[in-house]
Parts: structure tokens; sequence; C-alpha cells
């Protein structure tokens, strides 16, 4: 069986540490060279020859994340790794998945090409935005279920009978119904219209939520606009607690100060995105658990799909 090594690019050495420690190896010795105009280079500081290369970047922004990958990626090719995947906790663009007006570019298909260009032979991400992204892909894509992680911590928290989730948009519906079939209970929608992007125009609950303990879900959160407003409509709808689970905290603009001033019990999310600063009712769950595990079946040949709820 070849060799496994894992490296992580500069953006995501927090949480390969993790993977690497729960996976029972240690992070391989990468080498990121900068030069003086911004240029990157990086340098295997060890042979990687007929190895499985497990690469663990997320394409959060800047943009030099998503090319340092691409270099990490092109060399462990042409220093004759046996198979080189790329490990994407966090999959960047995602939310570009169509065209939904015209003239715009579909970003997620672009980065999908990008990682396929450089000799890529597997992904492996987590809660995709839109799970269409993976027919993007000509190579195998393992698509991880945060719920593996937010289901267990959910049933620590013992809300009995009077538990229901809520999706804060029509889209994310099918995710959080999910969420409801494995806890038994029922759920709501909050249907909203935007007037731009990162900007609700209106919001209005379809189903009842009167003395509820709610769970909003939803798979990233932004300028949490949109989940600070829901938790809101719902108080006001007579739910008695509310809280949000979801996966990608990318949380810029006036997120934090939001998620702080907002009438949420807490929100939870896990660490694919690292946090910028610190927030009372912000709680992070590891997945460096889920991809250890996840990377163990694909070595081993194992079916991903024994990782899922």
């Amino acid at each position: 069986m070849p060799q496994v090594k894992i490296f992580a690019g500069s953006a995501s050495k927090y949480l390969a540490e993790k993977i690497a420690t729960a996976y029972g190896t240690q992070l391989g010795d990468l080498e990121l060279l900068r030069f003086s105009d911004g240029e990157m280079a990086p340098h295997f500081n060890e042979s990687v020859r007929g190895a499985e290369v497990f690469l663990v970047q997320s394409t959060f922004p800047p943009a030099d994340n998503l090319m340092e990958l691409m270099l990490m990626v092109d060399a462990a090719k042409r220093a004759s790794a046996h198979k080189v995947i790329v490990v994407m906790p966090y999959y960047g663009y995602a939310r570009q998945d169509r065209k939904d007006k015209p003239r715009v570019s579909i970003g997620s298909k672009v980065l999908a090409n990008a990682i396929q260009s450089v000799g890529a032979d597997r992904l492996m991400t987590c809660d995709l935005h839109a799970g269409q992204i993976q027919g993007f892909f000509d190579i195998p894509v393992d698509h991880l279920d945060g719920s593996a992680i937010f289901v267990p911590y959910l049933r620590s928290l013992n809300l009995g009978n009077d538990l229901i989730f809520a999706s804060p948009d029509v889209g994310g519906v099918v995710r959080t119904r999910a969420f409801a079939k494995n806890f038994g209970a029922e759920m709501v929608v909050c249907d909203k219209h935007r007037k731009r992007a990162n900007e609700i125009a209106s919001m209005q609950v379809i189903g009842d939520v009167e003395g509820m303990d709610v769970v909003l879900v939803d798979d990233m959160v932004d300028t949490a606009g949109t989940i600070t407003q829901a938790a809101k409509l719902l108080k006001d709808k007579g739910a008695k607690t509310v809280r949000a689970i979801a996966t990608h905290p990318v949380l810029s603009g006036p997120a934090y100060e939001r998620i702080e001033n907002s009438v949420l019990e807490e929100l939870v999310v896990s660490d694919t995105i690292p946090l910028r600063q610190e927030c009372s009712k912000i709680k992070v769950l590891s997945f460096s658990e889920l991809f250890a595990r996840a990377i163990n079946n694909v070595v081993t040949h194992e079916s991903i799909s024994s990782l899922f709820i």
C-alpha cells in the first residue's frame, strides 16, 4: 500500500495539524517560498515519490490560497506522487453555481476546472453550498456531511420534544429536512427575498414555532444578516429559544457584531475557516476527526458513506 503523507497550505495549517494528529501521523514538511513581488513557490522538503499525498487547503480569501493550492498539486505531481488528493474543507466560490442572471460567470465551475487542470486525482470537501457542484468534476469527489459532527452536539443539549428545525431560506430546505428527520422533528421555512447580494428585502416564516426550541440550519454564515434576521423573526413568532448551526463561518463585514447583538442563544460552526475574532455566542466544533476518518477510508478503499448519519 502506498505511503500516506498529509501536507498543509498556509491558510489551513491550523486544521491540517489536527487532521494529521487524528489520522495518527505528523504533518509533512512543506515550505512556501515567496518572492518580493508576491509570487509563491511551494517546496516539499521530503520525498513524496510513490506516496498518496493529501493537500489540505481551503479557498477562502485571499485569492492567493487557490493559487498556492494549485502550485502544491503541481509540485506533488512533478515529484512523482502516486496520487494527489485535494482536501478542501471550505470550497470557495460555491455560491456561484449557475447563471442566475445574464452575463455572469459560474465561479464554482471555474474553480473545479482549475483544480483538475493541475492534475488533482481526487477532491475531498464538506457541505458544499450546492451539492450539484460535484458534477462539475471529472474526478472522484468525496462530499462529507457536517451533520456527523453537529447532530451529536445537538443531542447533547437534550432539547426534548419542543425541538423544531428551521431553514433560513428556501434553498436550504433539503439540508434542514435531513436534520429534522434525524430527530423525528418538524421543520419550518423562513422565506426571504433579496434586493441584491448580502441585502434582504423581506422575510416571513412558513410554519408554527410557538413555544418551540428552534435550530436554524445553514451551510455558511457570511454577513450574518439572514441568520440574525431569521432568528429575530422566529422569536417574534413565539419561539422559546433560537440557536443556529452553520458549517462554514465566513463571517465578513459586520457579522461578528450582528451575532453578538442578536437573539441567538448560540451559533455553532466548524473550523473549516478560522475565526477572525472572539465572540461569546459562537461555538466551534472541529471537523478534524471527520476528515481523518475520510482519509483513512479513501486509503483503505472503504465506503465514505459509512461516515454519514
